[in-house]
């Protein structure tokens, strides 16, 4: 029986990159379906990572249940609230914390009233500065559409226009026609 064959091809810039071999005692599998087998396992394991060594569910602990608990709960809330506002930015990808914390979190803000009105003035020194402010005009540009929709709508429809916005690359691949909410 010949050995089943991958082929390893360069990226677009023409760089060749480290590669792993993956084993398995199932002969009907191709090479392609163990591979994609392994990168839906490194997905899962991601998300695992990401909370553990990002956001820090590794680092608390005390022989107190209720304090670590409390600790785990918050912890949580702040991750998923991330995900959320990271997913509004840019809707069509999953953005770990490492990358996208310092992104957003290294912004100056400064508030400026003009008689009834007050504006808020955000700077970046980041490098990718250009697309950090495009991800923001999105948010912005999402609340400024949910604001004028929202005092029509209760909470409960609120919270699934949010949500359905921020998580619509999962929730719903193809746009429906004559969409009301603004899907990129």
């Amino acid at each position: 029986m010949k050995q089943a064959e991958f082929d390893f091809v360069k990226d677009v810039k023409g760089r060749a990159w480290d590669y792993c071999v993956l084993v398995t005692n199932d002969e009907k599998m191709d090479a392609r379906a163990l591979s994609q087998l392994y990168r839906d396992r490194g997905d899962c394991e991601n998300n695992f990572d990401e909370f553990k060594n990002q956001w820090g569910w590794s680092g608390f602990t005390t022989h107190k249940l209720k304090s670590c608990r409390t600790m785990a709960r918050l912890i949580a809330i702040v991750a998923n609230w991330w995900n959320v506002f990271c997913r509004l930015a840019d809707p069509t990808a999953h953005r770990e914390a490492i990358t996208s914390r310092p992104a957003y979190m290294g912004i100056m803000g400064r508030i400026v009233e003009s008689g009834r009105k007050r504006t808020i003035l955000l700077t970046s020194t980041h490098a990718e500065s250009e697309l950090i402010q495009q991800a923001l005009g999105t948010v912005a540009a999402f609340f400024r559409w949910l604001k004028s929709t929202a005092e029509h709508l209760d909470e409960k429809t609120r919270w699934y226009v949010v949500l359905r916005c921020a998580f619509h690359k999962l929730l719903m691949p193809e746009p429906p026609l004559g969409a009301v909410i603004p899907i990129r």
